[in-house]
């Protein structure tokens, strides 16, 4: 019985030191210091403008990124190409209920479902949520010291935004909104 006790406690020993190395760290990133920057085309031209992050963290498993999740203030959303009344009118539009309808959906979502790489070059699955539709996307993240990179194509009909999107309606080519737009995201933690 002495032998069987001093087993199991030696065994639950291992298991403490083997958590101990494999213990996961949340990293808060910090929302002011961090930068969302999109970019949206369209025929004979694009937009380029800025969006706040709400909150967000990272999860490292040492130093390897294994999740993370972040919420997107939409309110936030605007153009940083224009000035004056284009500004107004383009910042306006965004937000109503033929792009991101913020009054409705205030925030965006973006949760890691799995990591697979290394020495700071990962590749991330997540499931990104704008307008309440979920879609599964995949980008390649940096990571170097406390600063992830990422440069993520988004599919905006996929979250039920069609606006003058050449696949919706074929008529409209020359007046097209390009259905894919870019978000280019700095992380500080």
């Amino acid at each position: 019985m002495k032998n069987r006790n001093s087993n199991i406690a030696m065994l639950f020993i291992l298991a403490l030191s083997f958590m101990s190395y494999t213990t996961l760290k949340d990293k808060t990133v910090k929302v002011k210091e961090s930068s969302v920057i999109w970019k949206g085309y369209k025929v004979g031209g694009e937009h380029t403008g800025t969006i706040d992050l709400k909150s967000g963290s990272l999860i490292f498993n040492g130093k390897t990124l294994t999740g993370g999740n972040f919420t997107i203030d939409m309110t936030t959303l605007g153009s940083t190409d224009l000035d004056g009344e284009y500004k107004g009118k383009l910042d306006s539009h965004l937000k109503s209920d033929d792009f991101f309808g913020v009054e409705e959906f205030p925030t965006a979502t973006l949760d890691i479902t799995s990591v697979t790489g290394k020495d700071g070059n990962f590749n991330v699955k997540a499931n990104i949520t704008i307008k309440g539709k979920t879609e599964a996307i995949s980008f390649p993240l940096l990571i170097k010291d406390n600063t992830a990179t990422a440069n993520l194509k988004i599919d905006r009909t996929k979250h039920n935004i069609t606006y003058k999107s050449p696949s919706i309606l074929e008529t409209i080519k020359d007046k097209a909104i390009y259905d894919e737009f870019d978000l280019n995201v700095t992380l500080k933690f």
